[in-house]
């Protein structure tokens, strides 16, 4: 049965709340298999990757000081899924607004702004409606904790969940952007999404 074959999943483990993501995945059973990445040679083996929240800036320092900046771009570029949330998200994107010059994976054609939602907003709740074939009918509780806000989504990348019309959730090919914290309301119905993406691409990187 393809659809409970063992699948492992690299979460970057340099800073963040990857631990919340590992429990995460685990609960979505399966055969899912979560492994901690701290230098690039650990990808491979992994069917995917998940980028955690954390602090954007230090992120790309630590990404670039143990060399793991262009493994990981290609890890996206080959096809890899990959599934980024808050500072993961920032990472994931080709542009972000008023940053200048903060390096960028540049995997997923959409501009950011980091803390657009205002520093004085740190963060709040709100419940949202998306695809009853993915959400399976009842609302997602998304927690945007000084999120950053999708201000511009490329043509190819597919709104899967919306807050006040702006993207919070989107899909372009095998990357997977989310704004706000889907690991820390014990709801797994995001990273079972992500799990049926890992699932359909089904390759392992070499």
């Amino acid at each position: 049965n393809r659809a409970m074959a063992k699948i492992v999943i690299g979460v970057l483990a340099l800073q963040g709340d990857f631990a919340e993501h590992i429990a995460t995945l685990v609960k979505c059973g399966g055969g899912v298999e979560c492994r901690e990445i701290r230098k690039t040679s650990e990808l491979v083996g992994c069917h995917a990757l998940v980028i955690p929240g954390g602090e954007s800036t230090v992120m790309v320092k630590l990404m670039q000081e143990f060399g793991m900046f262009e493994d990981l771009r290609a890890f996206g570029t080959k096809g890899f899924p990959i599934f980024g949330t808050c500072a993961g998200c920032i990472m994931l994107a080709k542009d972000i607004e008023a940053m200048g010059d903060q390096p960028t994976l540049g995997l997923c054609d959409i501009t950011v702004c980091r803390n657009a939602y205002g520093s004085q907003v740190h963060s709040f709740e709100s419940q949202l409606k998306g695809d009853d074939s993915i959400f399976g009918g009842s609302p997602v509780n998304a927690v945007l904790i000084r999120a950053p806000m999708i201000k511009r989504a490329g043509p190819g990348t597919e709104t899967l969940l919306s807050h006040n019309a702006t993207p919070v959730l989107l899909r372009e090919g095998n990357i997977l952007a989310c704004t706000f914290h889907p690991e820390i309301t014990g709801d797994q119905r995001v990273h079972q999404y992500f799990c049926e993406m890992v699932r359909s691409h089904g390759k392992a990187y070499a």
